[in-house]
């Protein structure tokens, strides 16, 4: 009987991990083949859409692990009519599997948060050529200034035109309440908070128009505070600053 037990117990354990294997693969291929964002315009872009590739990959096993060992659990080891009033079996702890389940969570954290640590560096790090522009948020818009226009004087728009391949640095400031500057396609964010200056640093990998949006609750007009991202080429870029410049003139 003790046998029969034990055999039964393995075969539970091989279907188990043959149910877990299969639906985490099927569940991670589902999740990679999943079209989740907006098109992808920048380099920054690139490393956080490969960091959440790699976060998904490790959580669906995880989820599929403890899913499938809770809904085992509760089938198997379910209350049957007449044990209302009994206990559990006295039984001990799997010490091996105590260490197996608290060690390769610890191990896992600590690994993601190394690379999403080394991710973040990364993309901050100053690049050559890097300009600087400067961001207003308010109740309920968006203003740009180009410190660097023609002739050394500012240059200040309603319009983001930024050119393609050149590492742009956002200083980002709110006049009012706190507004937070996000272009989807960038993958790029940062809050605009009243008093401090936050910065943040994009790269425009392709041409086209992509929107601007306040990702902060602030106020009734939220939802309309929205503004455009032009990502074009150096020399239309060029031309653009320097008509902005004539005109503001």
């Amino acid at each position: 009987m003790e046998e029969q037990n034990e055999e039964r117990s393995r075969r539970n354990l091989v279907q188990l991990v043959a149910i877990i294997v299969v639906v985490s693969l099927l569940g991670i291929g589902l999740g990679l083949l999943i079209d989740w964002f907006p098109t992808q315009a920048s380099v920054e872009g690139e490393k956080i859409d490969t960091l959440y590739d790699v976060l998904m990959v490790c959580s669906v096993p995880m989820f599929v692990l403890v899913a499938t060992v809770v809904v085992y659990s509760v089938i198997r080891f379910r209350m049957r009519p007449g044990q209302e009033l009994m206990d559990g079996p006295p039984i001990h702890g799997n010490t091996r599997l105590e260490v197996f389940w608290t060690a390769l969570p610890a191990i896992m954290l600590v690994s993601l948060c190394s690379y999403a640590y080394a991710t973040l560096h990364s993309i901050e790090k100053d690049q050559p050529g890097q300009m600087k522009i400067q961001v207003q948020g308010q109740q309920f818009a968006w203003s740009y200034t180009y410190p660097d226009g023609p002739g050394g004087k500012p240059v200040a728009s309603d319009q983001l035109y930024v050119p393609l391949g050149r590492q742009i640095e956002f200083d980002v400031k709110a006049t009012d309440v706190i507004h937070d500057f996000w272009v989807p396609a960038f993958r790029m964010k940062i809050d605009a908070v009243p008093g401090i200056t936050t910065n943040v640093k994009m790269t425009p990998k392709k041409l086209g128009l992509y929107p601007v949006v306040c990702a902060e609750l602030c106020g009734y007009g939220h939802a309309l505070m929205r503004s455009t991202v032009h990502v074009v080429s150096q020399s239309q870029f060029d031309a653009w600053l320097a008509k902005q410049g004539g005109s503001s003139s």
